[in-house]
């Protein structure tokens, strides 16, 4: 199903690529455009070098070779030093692409295509840190999440911080200070003006922004051990469903209408998931990454096999536990990933790599076409999701 893989050593293509320190993570976008997986940017972390956002083509999108590939070569459009490990990318619009750095700096770049060259156009320099800047002990956190819905920015970071950017505002136009005691992972938008973010003891929090005040509107969490959450999703089309990932590989799927904890656990990946996402147009096909090497399509779309959470590698099947917090919630078109009946599921899980490898760090999809990176400074690419 892999159609081609490039070896690059500090940057690989197709999307926005990175390092995380330690974990040595990295994170891709792919541009929502009509080129769609034509043109992607990336990120890096090189411990004695000078971290770079490089923006590539892969060919054209939509022409195959005899190999099902893109036609062309991936090429290096162009590249722009950026200071600190670049711990998330996203982009804003079809031009501009926002980089959260460890330093605590959140940048917007932008693309000058007659020239092929990125330039800075906005940049909030102090948008996260542990102690403040002015004072002699100044220490920066890193950024570790942003959000992009023009002509907003929203960005959390690890130390605790919510600010809300706009693009043409050299200021935040909110900052709740105090949102979190623990770490922020990631944050999305449930429906503006409100986001929902994920921390490191198992939370997941709802905030409105024409709320004044520091405190979330609502706050679901994991029962049990506090296992850090460390993606979340929301489906495209019922905004009240979410999805998170956690340090213990469990895909957690969330119904914030109702309850404090996920409607349902599902037994995933072996280490931890960094990132899940659903088909933006077809969001009954979720996406996972995880640590352990893997990276699975689930498939809870109404013409899914009848079995319960199947999963299918390499010709083997096998069954993953299932637990719930509610006693019955039937299957149906509107919400197929609500349902909580093992006995009524329609889980069916792919494998979408050949083989293990190192750790998959993040992924990403826009149609036919899905992205991902690993340590192995390696990027798939596959355009058949549903063939």
């Amino acid at each position: 199903m892999l159609r081609r893989e490039w070896h690059r050593k500090g940057l690989l293509q197709q999307t926005p690529f990175f390092h995380r320190p330690l974990k040595e993570r990295h994170t891709l976008k792919t541009c929502e455009s009509q080129t769609a997986c034509e043109d992607s940017n990336t990120g890096g972390w090189k411990c004695s070098q000078e971290n770079c956002v490089s923006l590539w083509s892969i060919g054209e999108f939509g022409n195959l070779d005899s190999d099902g590939g893109f036609e062309g070569d991936h090429q290096l459009l162009c590249d722009i030093r950026h200071h600190g490990d670049v711990m998330d990318l996203q982009f804003f619009d079809q031009e501009r692409i926002v980089a959260a750095s460890s330093t605590g700096c959140v940048t917007v770049f932008l693309h000058h295509p007659n020239n092929q060259t990125l330039s800075v156009s906005q940049q909030w320099p102090t948008a996260h840190y542990h102690t403040g800047p002015g004072s002699p002990s100044y220490s920066s956190a890193p950024c570790t999440g942003i959000v992009c819905d023009n002509p907003e920015i929203v960005t959390v970071g690890e130390d605790g911080r919510i600010n809300l950017f706009r693009v043409d505002h050299k200021e935040a136009v909110r900052t709740i200070d105090n949102a979190d005691s623990s770490t922020l992972h990631a944050v999305t938008f449930l429906r503006t003006p409100e986001i929902v973010t994920v921390n490191s003891i198992g939370q997941l929090k709802i905030w409105d922004f024409r709320q004044q005040g520091s405190e979330p509107c609502q706050i679901l969490s994991l029962t049990g051990d506090r296992v850090p959450l460390h993606c979340v999703d929301r489906h495209p089309d019922q905004q009240h469903v979410v999805a998170t990932g956690g340090q213990d590989g469990m895909l957690s799927i969330w119904d914030v209408r109702q309850g404090t904890m996920p409607v349902s656990l599902l037994k995933a990946h072996e280490a931890e998931m960094w990132e899940v996402h659903f088909h933006p147009s077809n969001p009954d096909h979720l996406f996972t990454c995880s640590e352990d090497g893997s990276l699975w399509h689930w498939d809870a779309s109404t013409n899914a096999p009848e079995k319960s959470s199947l999963f299918h590698q390499g010709g083997r099947s096998t069954f993953l536990s299932h637990s719930s917090n509610q006693a019955s919630v039937h299957l149906s078109l509107v919400s197929s990933w609500l349902s909580t009946d093992p006995a009524k599921d329609r889980i069916e899980i792919t494998s979408l790599l050949p083989s293990r490898t190192l750790s998959v760090n993040s992924l990403d999809v826009l149609g036919p076409c899905l992205v991902c990176g690993t340590d192995a400074e390696s990027i798939y690419v596959t355009r058949q999701l549903f063939s």
